[in-house]
């Protein structure tokens, strides 16, 4: 099957090819069904996975699609096209590698063109201590106003306001501040909730039930959106310096901690992630977020600010909310069959050096 194939067009597609290649591999497939949202086609949404586990495996590989709901086009693509590659499953059942594919963790973006969950939460802003993350970004507040303006498109006003604070703060601490993740303005932007929602939720009970079946975990969540198109940079989000050497041992020198400064994300609170250092404290964890780069960052905000500006405003006309969410699906999935080919090659490197590492092999590079 040719690689442009893997990927699809809506939701309903793309999760129609995870299930009809899984359940011909004959996996474990499980669904979650959302518990009171539905597609806009009226079809329901649902957190699929699909478990392959050879015999003696005690390694288990996570590769995750969908956390910033349309971002799942992508991942969706990615793990398609993992499961029709014959080679890669043969490498699982040679090193004794267990596959878990958990497929749009956020299905209501996914289906509805939106980055964020049903209520306006980024899902990897959702896993922080909630007690002390109201306050722990007070500058957005200021921000708000001028990346979510009153009418859209904004005004030369409203432009020129947004490129007075530019000059002030600077284009990082714009950056640092607008994404991070806030705890206060629900219907702001990088809003990170009051509470672990139901997707945070329900990927934590699916992980929950096979990880105790092995005592090597590595996990790669897969999004777009930052960086040089198609290329698809490796970020590694915690401190441990252990799980670091053993990230570069495994994925190479250009992991990027997402403490620094060259990494195209700005160091954010609450990463999904967080749910296995949380919750499965005696199985060792290799994590990595691995983010395609799709157009430059100005036209990337522009979308998403009118996404968020839309979402404030819900009375806006029905074509300028198809445009918007148009829009937003653009500039996080390029559709075109020479990015389509970078960024399956690159995942598909990623996880053949997951199993490697999580064979024993990678330890001793």
């Amino acid at each position: 099957m040719a690689v442009q194939n893997y990927f699809s067009a809506t939701y309903v597609e793309a999760r129609e090819k995870f299930i009809k290649a899984a359940q011909a591999l004959g996996m474990t497939v499980g669904r979650v069904f959302h518990p009171h949202k539905i597609g806009p086609d009226g079809a329901a949404l649902s957190i699929d996975s699909a478990l392959f586990s050879p015999d003696n495996a005690r390694s288990l590989l996570v590769l995750t699609s969908g956390t910033h709901g349309v971002e799942g086009f992508c991942g969706s693509g990615c793990q398609v096209g993992l499961l029709n590659d014959t080679d890669f499953l043969d490498d699982l059942r040679d090193k004794a590698v267990a596959l878990l594919l958990i497929h749009a963790v956020n299905p209501y973006g996914f289906a509805h063109l939106r980055r964020v969950n049903e209520d306006n939460v980024d899902l990897n802003r959702n896993c922080t201590d909630f007690n002390t993350a109201v306050g722990a970004n007070p500058d957005y507040r200021e921000l708000d106003a001028l990346l979510l303006p009153e009418t859209w498109p904004p005004t030369d006003a409203d432009n020129e306001a947004l490129a007075s604070y530019i000059r002030q703060h600077g284009e990082r601490k714009l950056r640092e501040t607008a994404t991070k993740g806030q705890y206060e303005v629900p219907d702001g932007m990088f809003y990170g909730g009051s509470s672990r929602c139901w997707s945070t939720r329900e990927v934590n009970a699916i992980l929950g039930a096979h990880l105790p079946n092995y005592d090597r975990l590595a996990w790669v969540d897969i999004h777009t959106g930052l960086g040089a198109h198609g290329h698809g940079e490796k970020i590694f989000m915690r401190g441990d310096m252990p799980e670091l050497r053993r990230a570069r041992n495994w994925w190479g020198a250009d992991v990027k901690q997402i403490v620094d400064p060259r990494s195209v994300s700005a160091v954010i609170d609450g990463p999904l992630m967080n749910t296995v250092y949380d919750g499965f404290p005696t199985i060792e964890k290799t994590t990595l977020g691995l983010e395609f780069g799709t157009y430059e960052t100005s036209r990337v905000l522009h979308a998403l600010r009118a996404d968020h500006w839309l979402h404030r405003h819900p009375d806006g006309s029905a074509e300028q909310s198809e445009q918007i969410g148009r829009n937003l699906k653009d500039v996080f999935y390029c559709d075109s069959d020479a990015w389509k080919g970078m960024v399956f090659a690159q995942a598909r490197v990623v996880a053949l050096q997951a199993i490697f590492g999580l064979s024993g092999k990678g330890d001793q590079a």
